[in-house]
């Protein structure tokens, strides 16, 4: 890995060093409002793989010095290859792409947070604050493309973090990713919770025009004051249904994701979301319930006594009863939608309201044979 790019004169928590206004807290090390404001999580605790853990409070005798508020830090990482391959029963896709390591977004409930601890750094502040950029993706990826035997299938990018994230309107590899994708007439699938997709309508546009590339604009709830609680940094609601009008209107397939299903929080708003999002454009939707995985748990269940202490326990409460009494199972074919009396509500709620409107009426499938492999090196072109 290279050096920082933008150095944060603050210290980090995951790495040991004193925090200012911190207390001891069940979930983890809890940092003061005025050095989190802006961001999801409230605690920063120690990767799960850090021989130590370390906590720090203030003893009273007021020696700790003031620190400034996490400054977003972004980090080069040259993976070796760069499309990520799966065999879960669980989703529709087989290989992805992850343009970012981390996310700014913020989102409290971001199943992908424990993969921060394989950096050596925390699940909590760290992930949304220390993020790590592929600039070789673009060059990776058409090296891929080019491997004798590569079979081409949909792509899906923005399924562990945005691709759309604030980062990436300085770093532009989410776009260059598109140019190669393409330039090879290879299809894409993409999953964001940011309005900065539109900013791609151009390749976009043309490629959906080949039946090579669809949008699904992430949608957890039309509450203003709930979304820059529950997902900071991410577009607000309204922008969202805009950036999914825009997308629909360029001729982009566009669907709807509303997750997660988080109950007695934003469950009440299943048909809401879907009307405004087929209102919007949408033809396609789906959802997944809650999923607490890990470090995940302690940080949303320490966000929750924060912003709606009076609904804690009816909360983890109806997640446990989805989970087979847990905060969660990891179990295929549960882990998406959750199993018991009250997932199963959810469901019938969601597919009542997405026949009523008309969605997922038909599946759009990408078609995979005008694929065009790049050149593997030394190889002559042919002649036109």
């Amino acid at each position: 890995m290279e050096p920082i790019r933008q150095a944060d004169t603050a210290a980090f928590s995951g790495g040991g060093a004193p925090l200012a206004n911190a207390v001891i807290e069940e979930s983890g090390l809890r940092v003061g409002s005025d050095r989190r404001r802006g961001r999801g999580a409230g605690v920063n605790p120690s990767g799960r793989y850090e021989p130590v853990s370390r906590h720090v409070f203030d003893d009273g005798w007021s020696s700790i010095e003031e620190l400034p508020p996490f400054k977003t830090q972004v980090q080069v990482e040259r993976p070796r290859t760069i499309i990520t391959r799966n065999d879960s029963p669980d989703i529709g896709f087989d290989r992805s792409i992850n343009p970012y390591r981390g996310c700014e977004h913020g989102c409290v409930y971001c199943f992908a947070r424990p993969t921060h601890a394989y950096m050596g750094l925390s699940p909590g502040l760290d992930f949304e604050s220390r993020l790590f950029a592929k600039p070789d993706a673009p060059r990776l990826l058409e090296r891929e493309l080019a491997r004798p035997g590569y079979e081409p299938k949909t792509v899906a990018i923005g399924t562990n973090t945005d691709p759309y994230q604030p980062v990436e309107r300085q770093w532009r590899i989410m776009r260059e990713v598109l140019e190669v994708l393409e330039a090879h007439n290879h299809p894409v699938g993409i999953v964001t919770k940011s309005a900065l997709v539109v900013r791609d309508i151009d390749i976009l546009s043309r490629m959906a025009e080949k039946g090579l590339a669809k949008v699904a604009l992430s949608v957890t709830t039309l509450d203003r004051t709930l979304a820059r609680t529950m997902e900071p940094r991410a577009a607000t609601p309204p922008k969202r249904l805009e950036a999914m009008r825009i997308l629909a209107e360029a001729g982009i397939p566009v669907s709807v994701m509303l997750g997660p299903v988080v109950p007695a929080l934003n469950d009440q708003e299943i048909e809401r979301i879907l009307e405004s999002a087929q209102a919007a454009g949408a033809r396609e939707a789906g959802y997944i319930i809650l999923r607490l995985p890990l470090e995940v748990a302690p940080i949303f269940k320490d966000w929750l006594l924060r912003h709606y202490p009076d609904r804690y326990r009816h909360v983890m409460s109806l997640i446990r009863s989805m989970r087979g009494g847990k905060d969660y199972d990891a179990e295929w074919g549960k882990r998406m939608k959750g199993a018991g009396p009250y997932a199963w509500q959810i469901g019938r709620r969601f597919e009542i309201a997405a026949r009523r409107l008309g969605l997922n009426v038909e599946r759009r499938r990408l078609r995979t044979d005008l694929f065009k492999p790049p050149p593997r090196a030394g190889e002559q072109l042919t002649l036109l």
